[in-house]
C-alpha cells in the first residue's frame, strides 16, 4: 500500500514506544521470540493508545476512490474483532468511505516478527492492506523512509496476496515483491495469518506457517532502508491503479476482520 504508488536511526533492536503488554492465551511462535506488544481487539471500543486515524479522500498517491474516516462505521469492534468495513456512500469528496489506522507515533519497532490474522474482503475494486512505515517518513519522505508490505490482496485475484519493499529505487512498480497463491477457495473465506520476520539484513514473508519470500539488503542492490523503527498500519482501500474500480458485481458493504496484531522480538 505505497504512499505515492501502487501498493505504500541506528540499527539494533527497538521495543515499541506504546501500547499494551503481557501474553494473549494464545500459542507463541517457535523459537527465539518474545511478545513485546500486541492487540487481541477483545474491548468494547479501539483502544487509541494503540491506533490512530489516517483521514481524508485524496486518492492518496494511487487513486484511490474511498474517503478514509474515523467513524465507527468504518473501524469498529465487533465480537473480538477489528473491522474495516468499505462502503459505498457519498462523503466528502467520494462515492466510497473506509478507515485507515496506524500505530504511528503509539508503536514503533526496529526489527522483530510482526504478524497478523485476518479474513480480508472480496470484490472487485478492494484493497485491503497489512503494512509499515518507516518512522522517519516526515524527514525523508517515501520511499526513503521504507515501506514493507507484510499483506496486501486485490479484488481480482481473491487466491493470491503479494508480500513488497518499497525504498529508493526500488518503488512503486518496481518494488521488490512476490505472490503467494492458496491452492483452492479465496482469501476471504476464512481467516489466515499473514507475517514477516524482519532481521538487520533481511526480511521474510509467511502465510499460515509458510515461507514464501526472502529479500536481503545484498538482493536488494540499492540502499537498504529497513534499520530503523517502522510503525503498522491496516486499512482497505476501494479503488486505484492497482486493483482498478470497483464493477456491478461488487458488493458493499465489504469487510476486513482482524483478529490480532502482534508484534515479537528476540
Amino acid at each position: 500500500m505505497a504512499v505515492c504508488s501502487t501498493l505504500a536511526c541506528r540499527a539494533g533492536p527497538q521495543g515499541p514506544t506504546g501500547g499494551t503488554g503481557g501474553t494473549p492465551n494464545t500459542p507463541q511462535p517457535p523459537g527465539p521470540w518474545r511478545l513485546v506488544w500486541h492487540d487481541e481487539f477483545d474491548g468494547a471500543v479501539l483502544d487509541t493508545t494503540n491506533w490512530t486515524w489516517d483521514t481524508g479522500g485524496n486518492g492518496w498517491g494511487n487513486a484511490e476512490l474511498e474517503y478514509y474516516t474515523n467513524r465507527v462505521e468504518n473501524a469498529h469492534l465487533e465480537n473480538g474483532y477489528l473491522v474495516i468495513a468499505a462502503r459505498q456512500e457519498p462523503f466528502g469528496n467520494r462515492a466510497y468511505t473506509s478507515a485507515r489506522l496506524k500505530t504511528q507515533g503509539l508503536g514503533q519497532w526496529t526489527f522483530g516478527r510482526i504478524e497478523a490474522r485476518i479474513q480480508i474482503p472480496r470484490g472487485q475494486g478492494l484493497w485491503p492492506a497489512f503494512w509499515m512505515l518507516g518512522y522517519n517518513i516526515a524527514e525523508v519522505g517515501w520511499p526513503g523512509c521504507g515501506e514493507m508490505d507484510i499483506m496486501e490482496n486485490i479484488g481480482k485475484e481473491p487466491a493470491t496476496v503479494h508480500g513488497t519493499v518499497h525504498g529508493p529505487g526500488y518503488s512503486g512498480s518496481n518494488g521488490i515483491t512476490s505472490a503467494y497463491n492458496l491452492t483452492s477457495g479465496a482469501f476471504a473465506d476464512t481467516f489466515h495469518v499473514f507475517a514477516i520476520e524482519w532481521q538487520l539484513d533481511s526480511i521474510r514473508w509467511y502465510v499460515d506457517s509458510t515461507l514464501y519470500q526472502t529479500v536481503t539488503a545484498s538482493s536488494v542492490r540499492a540502499q537498504w532502508v529497513f534499520n530503523h523503527p517502522f510503525f503498522i498500519l491496516l486499512n482497505v482501500a476501494v479503488g486505484g491503479y492497482w486493483p482498478g474500480n470497483p464493477d456491478s458485481t461488487t458488493l458493499f458493504p465489504q469487510t476486513m476482520r482482524v483478529d490480532y496484531v502482534r508484534v515479537y522480538q528476540r
